[in-house]
């Protein structure tokens, strides 16, 4: 035997006592989950909604950064070549067969209606072939459940402030899938803010991630940006006339031939951003009388926003709970964790389940 068969047998070898280290009961729920809503192709497998068996997530970052965004059309062909290599990938690192499998949750809105159409129809495709339940999960539901994931001692009622490049929620969470929103963007999403204003100042696709290692150079006071507030909602956010008030300064700083300080930028405009948030989600949490709080979404990964919350939870005592930054992003633990729940309630999907890229929470 050559020493690369060896080297396979000796890791399948590995593998298969690995999965008998997988200790199931008749009582456990299996999830397999799948997440295609934008441009992440996700499957995971997780055990009765907190623990996680496997995460693989094919990333397409690198594809859409010379765009200076997401191409919808780009974005679903690439799920339609990776969805059977991710599900298959999930499957093998849980160390479990689809006969094993309780239920099949899958991502069905809000998002691109391309890439949800390619997760809903593998989803829809197995559930079909082995007569699993499928259960559709909403996108947002995933997020602020994936707080229940690495946190396994969070249970509702809660607020939980949920930021990503397409929305800005604030949610009371009742019961488990049970939301209530109070507070919602009335233009651009905290995430969108944070790429146009990324864009803008030169540093590129994607936004937030790159604005925040840059702030850390620059001066967070060096600029005053306004903080908007809706008069109407005081748990509303709004971030185009921050953005706007961006490009005007950079604007302005061109005409006048001043010298524009990108870190001092960069650093300034996520101050106005974090205060908001932080001001409108503590306003929140006072005034429905909760103790606990969490953040969800792309942009809850931010460290300038995580240490704000961290600082001004302590002051008032409200326990504060966040997900790592990977469980931020868009995964499919999220959505399993999320099916778990809804699967718990009897909620159960037919074939003709389909992408809502517009689904309201």
């Amino acid at each position: 035997m050559n020493e690369r068969k060896a080297g396979l047998v000796e890791q399948q070898d590995k593998e298969k006592n690995s999965s008998m280290e997988v200790n199931l009961t008749k009582q456990d729920v299996l999830i397999l989950a799948i997440e295609t809503s934008c441009d992440e192709t996700a499957a995971s497998v997780v055990k009765n909604g907190r623990e996680v068996l496997s995460d693989i997530i094919y990333t397409q970052i690198a594809l859409h950064t010379c765009y200076g965004g997401v191409v919808p059309e780009i974005a679903s062909r690439k799920h339609i070549e990776k969805i059977n290599q991710v599900i298959e990938e999930a499957l093998r690192q849980a160390h479990v067969t689809l006969a094993e499998i309780t239920a099949i949750a899958v991502t069905y809105g809000p998002g691109l209606v391309g890439a949800l159409l390619v997760g809903v129809s593998a989803a829809k495709a197995v559930s079909f072939a082995t007569g699993i339940p499928l259960v559709g999960v909403h996108h947002i539901s995933g997020h602020i459940s994936a707080n229940y994931i690495e946190h396994k001692e969070l249970e509702p009622p809660f607020v939980c402030l949920v930021v990503s490049g397409g929305h800005s929620h604030l949610v009371v969470v009742k019961d488990y899938g049970v939301y209530e929103i109070i507070g919602r963007t009335r233009d651009d999403a905290a995430g969108e803010a944070f790429d146009k204003v990324a864009r803008a100042i030169g540093l590129g696709y994607p936004g937030g991630p790159k604005i925040d290692r840059v702030s850390r150079e620059g001066d967070p006071e060096a600029i005053s940006f306004p903080r908007a507030k809706v008069a109407e909602n005081a748990y509303d956010f709004s971030f185009s006339g921050l953005k706007s008030a961006v490009l005007n300064y950079l604007n302005s700083c061109q005409m006048k031939g001043t010298a524009i300080c990108q870190a001092d930028v960069a650093a300034s405009f996520q101050k106005a951003v974090v205060d908001v948030l932080v001001e409108h989600s503590l306003h929140a949490v006072k005034a429905f009388g909760y103790d606990k709080f969490a953040i969800a979404g792309g942009v809850a990964s931010n460290s300038s926003l995580r240490r704000a919350f961290d600082e001004e939870c302590a002051k008032r005592k409200i326990q504060f709970f966040h997900p790592s930054p990977r469980m931020c992003t868009d995964n499919a633990a999220m959505i399993g964790a999320a099916g778990f729940y809804e699967y718990q309630k009897g909620v159960r999907h037919g074939y003709d389940l389909n992408a809502v890229p517009n689904l309201e929470l």
